[in-house]
């Protein structure tokens, strides 16, 4: 088996490779997309980093490949939907730079309160200046964590011991994880706020995509210290140039951007309270040799056959096991991500039921199945089928799985079940029809429906009256969107009907808003499968 070091890892991960029996490693460090289109025409696997793009058109010129492993936690220089349209497992590295990450993003801190690298440029050039470089201390102030997933708790945990009062938004982490972490949740407006420091450490997803913008900085303290460690994208740049120009930001510390490399005429590099690194996160001894060793590891495991390991885009199963499980798989991950969609307020326990021949397989893979669905749009391509229940208890959500005995409508029958703080539920329950086993949506919150669990679903509840379907359909015409299909159910005559839409586009955000201020409709939700 043939395998392709496109970008270079560590020497112990390489060394593992070449002792395999069978394997044949080639090491192309810096090739260009045309030379290395031709080097996959016989690969196996390919090991990357960040700086190699494992694109749909390279992936459609390797037809021998079955894996890609990537050294390191994104994975967004990889089209992981396109390789698992050609059935290649896509693993990562999700722990391996942890520390490295959160130590970074400390020395950022450092600096933006203490002009370190500044002072040292300006003695390097001869110079004895002590007045220009006056800073401020981290004690007693508050730091603003966006994110307190794996590396904002490691941030938190270093602040607190720097003696600072550390605040956390995440909307998906339970109180009681906040109070075990001594730190306090608040709400995003309110850590714009009180904070003297923010650093975000969230994946980079369609919620999160400039997070912080021209009017996330109008909200925060003027001189506030801004850094972000984690994705570029989340911060808007030119936001922040107009908010470290103003004075709003006093300084701020980058380690990535939302184009990489950063231009050369990026007006970023010219402001002298900025400190600028290239995307070293994880660029330390350790973290680079955890990473190197652990994606070498992994893919060893998955040519030859054995558990996968951080897989992206697949649960850590044989391929016998898989055949059987797959059907129950796809069902578990939609209504999983179904659920979190339709939950209000932050979710405290997530109850899975099982019914028919699933109770007697083993259900584990199903249940991180929907684990994994339920944090997708939360964690983005950081979570998988081996990291999903530590972040989902990581969260405080706790979990309950329940193989019932009891009988049902149906032969199988899955049902997701999110109880949110105050103890409100939505629910979601599904099965599998006919030969091929296609996932099917059969009850939203309790109330038969019949529906298919995919693409956008328009999810709305309504005074039953006459005209209001009528009234939907002519709004979504008018946007140019076309319902593929409806499943009606309401509770009895003019009373509360509920209705799920598969729609063949997004509705835009006006549309939404005149169906939702519609007198009668009750409340609507888009959902994205």
């Amino acid at each position: 088996m043939k395998i392709l070091v496109a970008d270079k890892i560590s020497p112990s991960g390489v060394a593992h490779l070449r002792a395999q029996p069978g394997f044949k490693v080639v090491e192309a460090y810096n090739t260009a997309p045309a030379k290395l289109l031709e080097l996959v025409r016989d690969v196996h696997a390919i090991a990357v980093r960040s700086e190699t793009r494992i694109t749909a058109e390279l992936l459609a010129a390797a037809p021998k490949l079955q894996v890609v492993g990537r050294a390191g936690v994104g994975v967004d220089n990889i089209d992981v939907e396109a390789a698992t349209e050609r059935g290649v497992i896509v693993l990562n590295t999700p722990s391996g730079n942890t520390i490295a990450t959160a130590e970074l993003t400390f020395t950022h801190m450092l600096c933006g309160a203490r002009p370190v690298p500044q002072a040292s440029a300006s003695m390097h050039t001869g110079h004895w200046d002590r007045k220009s470089f006056s800073g401020i201390e981290l004690f007693r102030k508050t730091l603003g964590i966006v994110g307190l997933g794996r590396i904002g708790t490691e941030v938190a945990k270093r602040a607190q011991a720097f003696g600072m009062r550390v605040l956390a938004y995440d909307p998906y982490l339970a109180p009681s994880r906040a109070k075990a972490l001594q730190v306090d949740c608040v709400e995003l407006d309110q850590l714009y706020a009180e904070s003297d420091y923010i650093t975000v450490h969230m994946p980079l997803t369609e919620d999160t995509k400039y997070l912080l913008d021209d009017a996330a900085f109008a909200k925060m303290k003027r001189g506030v210290r801004v850094f972000n460690c984690a994705r570029g994208g989340i911060i808007r740049e030119s936001a922040l140039l107009a908010a470290l120009k103003s004075g709003r930001v006093a300084a701020a510390g980058l380690d990535v951007f939302e184009d990489e490399p950063l231009a050369a005429d990026s007006e970023l590099r010219r402001l002298p309270n900025v400190v600028l690194t290239p995307h070293l996160g994880a660029s330390t001894a350790e973290a680079q040799e955890s990473v190197g060793l652990e994606v070498a590891e992994a893919i060893t495991e998955a040519l030859r056959g054995g558990v996968i390991r951080n897989a992206v885009n697949m649960p850590a199963l044989d391929a016998a096991t898989l055949k059987v499980l797959a059907p129950y798989l796809e069902l578990g991950g939609r209504l999983g991500t179904l659920v979190q969609q339709l939950a209000d307020a932050r979710v405290e326990r997530l109850r899975i039921t099982y019914w028919g021949r699933i109770v007697e397989l083993d259900a584990n893979p199903v249940t991180r199945a929907i684990q994994r669905g339920f944090l997708r749009r939360i964690s983005g391509e950081e979570v998988n089928f081996v990291n999903a229940p530590a972040r989902l208890t990581r969260l405080g959500v706790q979990l309950e799985v329940v193989k019932s005995n009891t009988e049902s409508d149906y032969n199988e029958l899955i049902q997701v079940e999110a109880v949110q703080a105050g103890g409100a539920a939505v629910s979601a329950a599904g099965t599998l029809l006919g030969k091929g086993n296609t996932p099917r949506l059969i009850a939203l919150n309790g109330r038969e429906v019949e529906a298919a669990p995919a693409g956008v679903l328009l999810v709305y509840e309504n005074h039953d009256q006459p005209g209001v379907i009528g009234m939907v359909g002519t709004l979504l015409g008018r946007a140019g969107v076309n319902i593929a299909a409806m499943s009606l159910s309401r509770t009895k005559a003019g009373g509360t009907a509920l209705t799920v839409l598969n729609l063949d586009a997004e509705p835009s955000a006006v549309a939404l808003k005149e169906l939702t201020g519609h007198k009668a409709i009750k409340q609507a939700r888009l959902v994205h499968l």
